[in-house]
């Protein structure tokens, strides 16, 4: 799968004070396949007709979250491990987006997004769903991981073939804290290409949504920003249907008939 060279010049355009939407797995390595069915990758077109790629992650048979920056009209590719092999894969188209009403595209606060398919995913043992972390409790998850598609390295044009893996270590900042987003400072991590990609921690839940790289000088370290799911539950419950296990539940059903 090949990005145009044209792509470069959005790289550019999607650079706002320091900040770059997040998809490339950069130090990373090839995960074992389908060793993550969870994972989507999802292809369309911008208003220019160009060729894009966010990353997704499949919730239930209906929806897919991804982070809100990614605005193109998108196919769910499922079951995916080598993008030149397509034979076996799950190609449904988005029906519906749903993106955070509080995203804000100046300072990328609630980019998170729910995708609703056309049809249902049928599941197997190379497409499931991951479970949602509800830790809301302000302690940071160890052991986490983030995976995608997008470019190995920072001079390469093209994405991978084949879905790579990096883990990630949380830092502790009072100002990620205040933006609602969990941060990693290292060299390694993602970049463009899968953004709206999961943040999977040591239990195996998805605790974060891949959003932005932040760097404020060009010497500076990266700082790779996860919109935090914990603090988006009751709304992706109202919109997706996933139970958010501490949620009272009468809260939990007064939300989900609203949302009909």
């Amino acid at each position: 799968m090949f990005l145009h060279c044209e792509l470069l010049i959005l790289i550019l355009v999607l650079t706002l004070h320091g900040q770059v939407h997040t998809g490339e797995i950069i130090g990373g390595h090839e995960a074992e396949p389908h060793s993550r069915p969870y994972m989507v990758l999802l292809e369309g077109r911008t208003q220019d007709g160009e060729l894009t790629h966010c990353g997704g992650f499949l919730l239930n048979e209906d929806f897919v979250m991804t982070a809100a920056h990614c605005k193109a009209n998108y196919t769910a590719l499922l079951g995916l491990h080598n993008a030149r092999n397509r034979a076996e894969i799950q190609n449904i188209s988005v029906e519906k987006k749903y993106p955070h009403e509080d995203y804000n595209e100046d300072d990328h606060k609630g980019d998170i997004m729910l995708l609703k398919l056309s049809s249902k995913a049928k599941f197997s043992k190379d497409v499931k769903p991951i479970a949602l972390t509800d830790q809301g409790d302000g302690s940071l998850p160890t052991n986490c991981a983030v995976s995608g598609w997008g470019r190995l390295d920072q001079n390469s044009i093209y994405m991978s073939d084949v879905l790579m893996e990096v883990n990630v270590t949380l830092v502790d900042s009072e100002q990620c804290a205040q933006d609602n987003v969990y941060c990693s400072e290292v060299e390694t991590g993602p970049g463009e290409g899968d953004s709206g990609g999961p943040l999977v921690c040591g239990d195996g839940k998805a605790y974060g949504v891949v959003s932005l790289l932040h760097q404020e000088m060009p010497d500076a370290s990266k700082r790779y920003h996860y919109t935090k799911i914990p603090d988006y539950r009751r709304w992706i419950d109202s919109i997706s249907g996933v139970r958010c296990p501490r949620c009272p539940p009468r809260v939990c059903n007064t939300v989900r008939r609203s949302a009909k």
